[in-house]
């Protein structure tokens, strides 16, 4: 325990120390930065995520990916002092022109940026679009920042422009220096903590990186950043030495992996989809002033009738959700009692993927002619297509049994390498200090294309023959 005065007060600051599976020790020092980060996780927003899991309903294919955005959050605290060492060591430190303020703005944004996720994660952002009630994550943090202690917590620290600046770092869409690329770029700490949390919980053996390489061999250079073809401004971001080339083949590689193995599973998609047809249900039955089976105290009812409220918000979790389902199930009401009870005891729709089965049924791996392929490949995708627009056009979407959807709809797209040439790639940085885009020197990543999933959930065979009959008409 060490004693400091500051400001004619003195403070007891205590060193503090979190054991963490990915990171093993993470220590909280007794520096200014330190101290106040583990004050402000130690308040409600941030206490809140443990009950807030990382990956939503994706422990109901892996059952070790039950983590919280808690311990993510404080990995990406963790990761984000490293960043800033190599910021340091880049620019000559303290006594060059590493801005040690903008550093700690950087690791107080790293540390909270996830406190305005709801229940599930990502899968409630989007699960009252139909309703109008969603909001961005990163709006709510901010909401959640100036609207309780966190704020004050901040100003103690540091000054009245603090909590601000962690705002804007966080709301940025792309990073206005180095230390934001911190918090948002294509090695920021966010995604070198998920990546390689993610894989170690979900169990799956493929999309690890060699982090230890990659960090080692971070630089800082400038790019462009603007919107579509129009350059802005040049920005300083996170490049790679050019003998890291494979280590960046391989991290570029490993993430899109992990999209297809973990995040778009058809199993954790399909479940996402029947929380978000239960919370529409929901929705719309407060909204009209019906009943919907909870109490009008509710968590979730108080939140649906102020979704910009602050307390309201922080009052949800996972927890509240699983504490309702088994109410309502309860449910008189045929809809809410099937898809609560279809969440709370794992019984999911069935899947049928379209793309899926257009690419067995048209693409021809074994021809060896590679136009052929191509073009087979392209065929399977145009049935694809017109199997979506079919199901528009007959709102198959739309079709219910007793308020119960029959059939619903998935649609998961991912750019292995978005090829922009400004913030959303990876340069490496050669003997002659000049970025080169790493798709102009990995033939592997070059030649990624798009994971393209269009999957139909179907809740009986009523539901089947719909999409049979779809499907019929498209491949005769």
């Amino acid at each position: 325990m060490i004693t400091h005065n500051k400001g004619g007060n003195r403070m007891t600051r205590k060193v503090q120390r979190v054991r963490d599976p990915l990171h093993n020790l993470i220590q909280f020092g007794d520096n200014d930065i330190d101290q106040t980060c583990w004050n402000v996780l130690n308040t409600r927003p941030l206490q809140r995520l443990r009950r807030v899991k990382q990956l939503g309903f994706s422990d109901y294919v892996y059952p070790g990916a039950a983590h919280s955005r808690l311990v993510h959050s404080v990995g990406v605290f963790h990761t984000a002092r490293q960043l800033s060492e190599v910021i340091s060591d880049r620019v000559g430190g303290p006594s060059g022109r590493f801005n040690t303020r903008k550093a700690h703005v950087a690791i107080a944004a790293a540390l909270i940026h996830d406190i305005g996720h709801g229940p599930f994660s990502h899968a409630f952002e989007h699960a009252l679009d139909g309703v109008k009630l969603s909001r961005k994550h990163e709006t709510r943090t901010q909401a959640i920042i100036n609207g309780t202690e966190i704020s004050k917590i901040f100003e103690d620290a540091f000054d009245s422009d603090f909590p601000d600046e962690v705002s804007n770092i966080i709301l940025s869409r792309y990073p206005a220096d180095i230390y934001a690329s911190m918090v948002s770029s294509q090695f920021d700490a966010d995604r070198l903590d998920y990546m390689r949390r993610d894989r170690i919980m979900s169990g799956t053996q493929q999309s690890a990186i060699d982090y230890e390489w990659l960090l080692k061999n971070l630089k800082v250079g400038k790019i462009d950043v603007g919107v579509d073809d129009t350059n802005i401004k040049k920005v300083e971001t996170f490049v790679l030495d050019r003998k890291a080339s494979v280590a960046a083949e391989g991290y570029a590689l490993s993430l899109f992996y992990l999209y297809i193995n973990v995040y778009f599973h058809k199993t954790t998609r399909g479940f996402e989809k029947l929380f978000t047809a239960l919370m529409e249900n929901i929705a719309h039955r407060v909204i009209g002033g019906k009943t919907c089976g909870l109490p009008a105290n509710h968590p979730i009812v108080r939140y649906l009738r102020n979704p910009d409220g602050v307390e309201e918000f922080l009052r949800l979790d996972d927890t509240v959700v699983y504490g309702a389902l088994s109410q309502l199930c309860d449910s008189k009401d045929h809809a809410l009692s099937e898809l609560s009870c279809r969440i709370r005891d794992r019984k999911p729709y069935r899947c049928f993927d379209v793309s899926k089965y257009m690419a067995a049924t048209y693409e021809a791996p074994d021809d060896p002619d590679s136009a052929k392929r191509a073009e087979a490949r392209k065929t399977a995708r145009v049935k694809t297509a017109e199997a979506i627009e079919l199901i528009k056009e007959r709102k198959l979407l739309q079709r219910r049994d007793q308020g119960i959807p029959l059939i619903l709809e998935d649609e998961a797209k991912r750019d292995a390498y978005k090829r922009d040439g400004k913030i959303s790639s990876i340069y490496l940085m050669g003997a002659d200090e000049k970025l080169h885009d790493l798709a102009n020197i990995s033939s592997a990543v070059d030649e990624l294309g798009q994971y393209h999933a269009y999957r139909l959930y179907y809740r009986d065979e009523a539901g089947k023959k719909l999409i049979d009959q779809i499907v019929g008409e498209v491949t005769k």
